[in-house]
């Protein structure tokens, strides 16, 4: 198992991690299910609203996360990946604990997308605490289903 101290979580704006992070993200599933490309998988970095977060183990980036964090849905996790090779070691769950008690400062709800054949994904994320609330078809492509989860801890206004 690697070091506890070697493993960071931090916010990033570098245009060389996040041009790896997508490559990291063209080459897995699902994106590469529903054949979006690199160019593609770049694209979903972009925008204002959103905070990117790489995880690094010494200075391999290992993962990452694109958070919404403003607007009717923020709290939503737009993107989670684990590279490959560190999949099954625990860095998924990392992720979204981290995601969580991010999201937690500024909305009691977090949301994820998890595409419907996505089976590994969404028994982590079921087992993180996710419900399902919906279904969105030919959200991200036609002929693909994502399935909207809703963890939560409370409503938006309390009272």
């Amino acid at each position: 198992m690697i070091p506890e101290e070697k493993i960071t979580i931090t916010l990033t704006t570098d245009p060389r991690i996040i041009a790896d992070c997508a490559l990291m993200m063209s080459k897995s599933d699902p994106w590469i299910t529903m054949g979006l490309g690199y160019n593609q998988c770049l694209k979903a970095f972009d925008g204002a609203e959103k905070e990117i977060y790489a995880l690094k183990i010494g200075e391999d980036v290992a993962g990452f996360v694109i958070l919404q964090i403003g607007g009717t849905f923020k709290g939503y996790i737009q993107t989670i990946c684990v590279d490959e090779t560190y999949r099954g070691r625990g860095f998924g769950n990392q992720l979204l604990q981290f995601c969580e008690d991010r999201i937690l400062k500024i909305s009691p709800n977090i949301f994820i997308c998890v595409s419907s054949f996505n089976k590994g994904a969404i028994r982590l994320y079921e087992k993180f605490g996710f419900k399902r609330v919906g279904e969105l078809e030919n959200f991200v492509k036609n002929g693909f289903t994502e399935l909207l989860l809703r963890k939560t801890a409370g409503p938006m206004i309390a009272g």
